[in-house]
């Protein structure tokens, strides 16, 4: 009886109050356990093992769940070793968060609990620890290269890139526009090649737009340079008078984004400048901190013909600018960016602004071309004239099909002009990758479309 009293008497607290509650292991991103300022504390970390050594009082283990390139060192007991542990498996790791004594980490997690989420057939799996796969190797496996440390440095690229070009049109006033089985529109209806007509009528309401999204081509190439689907940025400004202005704009643009990108993913771009293209860093470092160069199309011609080099097809005036001309170009004019401008006439879609220049008539157009890449951007001063624009349709025979394209003109038409960057080849360019099929999660390209 007594000692019951005395149990009563000692559990009689807690029935007035809540007992307190054993604290919670704080759940954390590798990324987060990795840049924890406070150690000592009890975490959770949930990823994919990169590595497993068991030695006779150790277990090590690497975890990895995307959030960076660094994978977080786990120390625990050889008795919470288990079979489904291995390179590939999804884990759960529940521990103490300390500080390392090794030089090359600041922190480690000292494992109470490990559970295997998800078991990985080693022999299966077509990525080995420790191996590093040749990226043509890799895009046969679009479902899993992800797990890769080039492919998630890429895709972290990729995630920081896609965020800065957003924040660089929000911060420059810039709006963005909400994004075509002819039977379901009871119209023929194409999947677009751009959206810079629709573009337009956004920019005749609110001045300044972007958008920023898949594109499709119809291309039958399988080069390194080309995808049927990719992601274009695309630009359109009212009240634009000067192709300049949008030359200024096209610059701003990359070296900004780039400038973030470097900032943000220094370990992920280290990566791609270490492993697979080492001369880029000194590229790219030349690049942003010079001025880009600006040359007539007519000035690009005449340097072609007089280079030392024989090219393929013979530079003319009056003909397209090949991908052999364009890296020439670059490279003539020392690696730095290089706009050309004003096309010929004939050469350019009728949207773009007639410069009136006499005989050899041409656009007030402009191209970027950069190192290793050629072309990355395209723009123009639109076509804002009526007499213009209704003249060039009607030659086409395009005037009925793009009457609501006339209306604009006609309506509190403005001068305006814009441009449109292929976003895997501006990857491309920073990164280093010679193929564009290796800078998109799933490729798709004539006679291959896998996922």
């Amino acid at each position: 009886m007594f000692g019951a009293r005395c149990l009563l008497l000692a559990l009689r607290p807690c029935s007035s109050a809540p007992c307190p509650k054993p604290a919670q292991a704080a759940k954390l991103r590798v990324r987060e356990a990795l840049g924890a300022q406070e150690v000592n504390r009890d975490i959770k970390v949930q990823g994919w093992v990169r590595s497993v050594r068991s030695q006779k009082e150790v277990l090590f283990l690497h975890i990895n769940d995307g959030s960076s390139l660094e994978s977080l060192q786990v120390v625990a007991d050889p008795t919470l070793e288990h079979r489904d542990l291995t390179f590939g498996s999804a884990v759960e790791v529940q521990g103490k968060l300390v500080k390392s004594l090794h030089r090359m980490q600041n922190v480690e997690l000292k494992a109470e609990n490990i559970r295997v989420v998800g078991p990985c057939d080693t022999l299966m799996f077509p990525f080995k620890p420790r191996e590093r796969q040749p990226l043509e190797y890799s895009r046969q496996f679009p479902h899993l290269r992800c797990r890769t440390n080039t492919l998630s440095s890429l895709l972290r690229v990729r995630s920081e890139a896609t965020a800065a070009i957003h924040s660089f049109f929000k911060t420059s006033n810039k709006v963005q526009e909400p994004g075509e089985n002819s039977h379901f529109f009871n119209v023929p209806a194409f999947l677009t090649v751009s959206g810079q007509l629709h573009l337009e009528v956004m920019a005749g309401a609110f001045t300044q737009v972007f958008t920023f999204g898949p594109t499709f081509r119809a291309e039958n190439s399988q080069s390194r340079r080309h995808l049927a689907e990719f992601y274009m940025v695309e630009a359109e400004m009212s009240f634009t008078e000067s192709l300049q202005d949008i030359i200024q704009v096209m610059e701003d643009l990359f070296k900004t984004v780039t400038s973030i990108v470097l900032s943000k993913c220094p370990q992920d771009v280290e990566l791609f400048h270490k492993y697979v293209s080492p001369a880029q860093k000194g590229r790219l470092e030349q690049m942003l901190k010079n001025k880009f160069i600006t040359i007539s199309y007519t000035e690009a011609v005449e340097i072609l013909k007089r280079a030392p080099q024989t090219f393929t097809f013979q530079p003319k005036w009056g003909s397209d600018l090949q991908t052999e001309h364009e890296k020439y170009l670059v490279k003539h004019c020392s690696e730095i960016p290089v706009f050309v401008v004003n096309y010929p006439y004939d050469l350019k879609p009728f949207y773009m602004r007639d410069n009136e220049d006499g005989p050899q008539r041409t656009v007030a157009a402009v191209d970027l071309l950069v190192p290793g890449i050629g072309e990355l951007c395209g723009g123009s001063l639109r076509e804002e004239r009526p007499h213009f624009l209704q003249s060039r349709l009607a030659r086409l025979g395009l005037a009925d099909a793009y009457q609501w394209y006339l209306d604009l003109r006609q309506f509190g038409s403005a001068p305006h002009g814009g441009f449109g960057m292929g976003f895997e080849r501006y990857l491309q360019c920073i990164l280093g990758v010679d193929n564009i099929k290796d800078v998109i999660p799933f490729p798709r390209f004539p006679h291959s479309c896998l996922l």
